[in-house]
């Protein structure tokens, strides 16, 4: 879980700069909608990651207080997911936004990619 997280992480940023031309902070998002590669599976690829990633420390050291970090990290994720970042991407860009949130999931991934 760890290995996959962190590899999730390092795709999905990086696609964040070369696809979406911005990075994944609110000071220099995104100029356009990214919805390939694991978007198309979830629209939060990078925070089931970070999670994941979590995770796997968690099991891999046998840390309870690592899995409790866990369960507050995804938490904190999920509100700033419904309460900030939700809000602007719709706001940003309209009715493609509406269209992808339709199709892919917030947190489960679907088990065949998008094809928008």
């Amino acid at each position: 879980m760890l290995a996959a997280g962190v590899l999730v992480i390092a795709e999905s940023f990086l696609r964040f700069v070369f696809v979406g031309r911005g990075t994944p902070a609110p000071v220099a998002p995104p100029e356009g909608l990214v919805v390939s590669g694991f978007y198309r599976y979830t629209r939060n690829p990078m925070y089931v990651a970070v999670v994941s990633a979590i995770v796997g420390q968690a099991l891999l050291f046998g840390s309870a207080n690592l899995l409790a970090y866990a369960v507050l990290i995804w938490l904190l994720v999920s509100g700033f997911v419904l309460i900030y970042e939700e809000p602007v991407l719709r706001r940003k860009f309209g009715r493609s936004y509406d269209v992808y949130r339709e199709n892919v999931p917030r947190w489960w991934p679907r088990s065949k990619p998008w094809r928008g």
